[in-house]
Order: structure tokens, then C-alpha cells, then sequence
């Protein structure tokens, strides 16, 4: 949960799950849907796929005993190097080098180095290799992060109470809130696509799951367009589909999002090309991730409005 995903938008999640399945064992025998819709909101759902399956690789194939040392982690369905450095050194007590982005930026300002990321990342690797300790390296990975995380923060760094003042060349060069430096990024493109709501005159809603594999795998959504700089009309069934007045907006890793809306209400036998009819009784509107609760709120809040106008 905590890749690319800070501890305070994971706290929540991480104790929703442990209560739900206190076990690897109990994890892995849950229902792929209920564990994507417990996930739900918290995006990058790859990994949500890839907790299940680690789950079940552990639970079947390991006899519910996790590996020890890194190498052997990465084996695992999900796993990378932080993750199984990670595991290894807090859970196990192995000297292996644990390095996310708080721990790039104390390095970086700790050497006073100024050459940028990503292209450093290796020199900054080797370097805090070089200040993880056999003793207690799972405590030291703890510290370093929490360091970047609390007191070396990207601005406003606070040199006057850090403990490792005394030796941070950044520090005595005056540019620690200069460091890391970072390449320039290229704009995102924008893309942008049609979402498509659909009600029957008994409320039930036309919901689809996304494949498994490309983005929002396994996640539930509304049907829509394929997401292009020229996306084209491709409804999942036929109705009179009127155009919601504004529109949802959504950025991921690599670009923008920009969707317009189409709802409909239709007939109790009207049947989809793609998507399944979901009683209004078995919808969770918490199911869904980010941009289609966003979309969700919009059609619901143009409802409601609708109904107080009396349009």
C-alpha cells in the first residue's frame, strides 16, 4: 500500500484490511471483487491485483511462511526491490538497503549531491548501502524514512533539530532546500473519452469490471469510451442519451483525463451490449475508484438539482 502512496492516505485502508483479513491465509481466500472495492480510492489498483495473488502464493505454495531474505521476496507476485528490501529488514532483520524517495533526498543532501534524478539513483543506491548496518538494519531503514518523511521534508527542511546535522554537506553548503535535484518532466498529454450511466426504471445501474490487466484492472466503472485525443460515441446500449452538463477531470501517472458524461434511463428488460444491470440495493458507490465516483457525484449531483428545479 505504502508504494508511491504517502502513510496518511494509507493508514485508513491498511486497518480496514487487517480487520477484514488478519491473515495472509484469510487474504487469500477472499473474493477478488471485495478486496478490489476495499481498495477502491486508493489508485495505482495493480497492486491490489498483485496483494492477492502474493497472497495466494504464499498461502498455497509456501504453506503461508513468507521468504526471508530479498532475492527470494522478489519472487513473489508484486514485489520489487524496495518492497522486498523493505520486508526483508524491518521483518527479518537482514542488512538490506531500503531507498524510496525520502530516503534519495536525506542521501542527496547528506553527500551534497547535485546531479539530478533519475539519472543519480544508482550513485544515491550505492551510497546509503554504505550507511545500512548489520545491527538493527530494520530500525535504520525505519529511521531514514521516517527522517525524509518528518524533518528532511522537500521544503523547508529542518537542519536546526536533524540528528545528523553535524555531518550533512548540504547543510554546510547552504543548499539543502535545493536537493534533490530533479530533471525537468514533459508535460502529460490529455486524453479524453465518454463515460456512459445508465438507470432502469427500477433504479438499477449499468456497471462494467475492467479487464484485469491496463489501468483500473479488475475495478468496477461505468461503461464508456475507449480514453484518446479523438474518442469516439461507442454507448453499450441504445437509449435516448442526453449530455450532462459539465464534465470530470483526472490525472494519472502519465496523463490527463477529461470525460463527458451520458446518462440514460431505460426500460427493465433493456439489455447492454457490455456492462451488468447492479440493484440499486447492491451498489456501493465506495466501490468504485477515483475518476468513476467522480463521475457517480456529478450525475448525482445534477440529479438532485434537477429535482429541486423541477426540470
Amino acid at each position: 500500500m505504502l508504494q508511491q502512496t504517502t502513510v496518511a492516505a494509507v493508514k485508513e485502508y491498511f486497518r480496514r484490511f487487517t480487520t477484514l483479513w488478519p491473515t495472509v491465509g484469510a487474504l487469500a481466500a477472499a473474493e477478488d471483487a471485495a478486496v478490489m472495492g476495499e481498495w477502491a480510492g486508493l489508485g495505482y489498483y495493480a497492486r491490489a491485483r498483485n496483494l492477492l495473488k502474493c497472497a495466494r502464493v504464499v498461502a498455497g505454495e509456501l504453506g503461508g511462511r513468507f521468504p526471508q531474505d530479498a532475492e527470494a521476496l522478489m519472487e513473489l507476485p508484486g514485489i520489487g526491490r524496495y518492497t522486498a528490501s523493505a520486508v526483508a529488514s524491518i521483518a527479518f532483520d537482514k542488512p538490506e538497503t531500503v531507498m524510496d524517495g525520502n530516503v534519495e533526498r536525506v542521501v542527496a543532501r547528506l553527500y551534497d549531491i547535485h546531479a539530478p534524478l533519475p539519472l543519480v539513483k544508482r550513485e544515491l543506491y550505492a551510497l546509503a548501502a554504505d550507511l545500512t548496518p548489520w545491527r538493527r538494519p530494520g530500525d535504520h531503514a525505519q529511521a531514514m524514512m521516517d527522517l525524509g518523511a518528518t524533518i528532511c521534508t522537500p521544503r523547508s527542511p529542518a537542519c536546526g533539530i536533524c540528528p545528523l546535522r553535524d555531518s550533512c554537506a548540504a547543510r554546510a553548503a547552504g543548499t539543502a532546500a535545493d536537493l534533490p535535484v530533479k530533471s525537468e518532466k514533459k508535460a502529460k498529454p490529455v486524453r479524453l473519452g465518454y463515460l456512459y450511466l445508465a438507470r432502469r426504471s427500477d433504479g438499477a445501474l449499468l456497471l462494467e469490471r475492467r479487464p484485469d490487466r491496463g489501468l483500473l484492472g479488475g475495478m468496477l466503472g461505468w461503461p464508456g469510451s475507449e480514453w484518446t485525443g479523438d474518442p469516439q460515441d461507442d454507448p453499450p446500449l441504445e437509449a435516448d442519451w442526453q449530455e450532462l452538463t459539465g464534465e470530470v477531470r483526472h490525472t494519472f501517472t502519465h496523463f490527463h483525463l477529461i470525460l463527458r458524461l451520458r446518462h440514460a434511463t431505460v426500460a427493465p428488460d433493456t439489455l447492454p451490449t457490455r456492462g451488468t444491470f447492479v440493484a440499486q440495493g447492491d451498489f456501493r458507490p465506495s466501490d468504485l475508484p477515483t475518476v468513476m465516483r467522480k463521475a457517480y457525484d456529478l450525475w448525482r449531483g445534477h440529479a438532485t438539482d434537477g429535482a429541486r428545479t423541477g426540470d
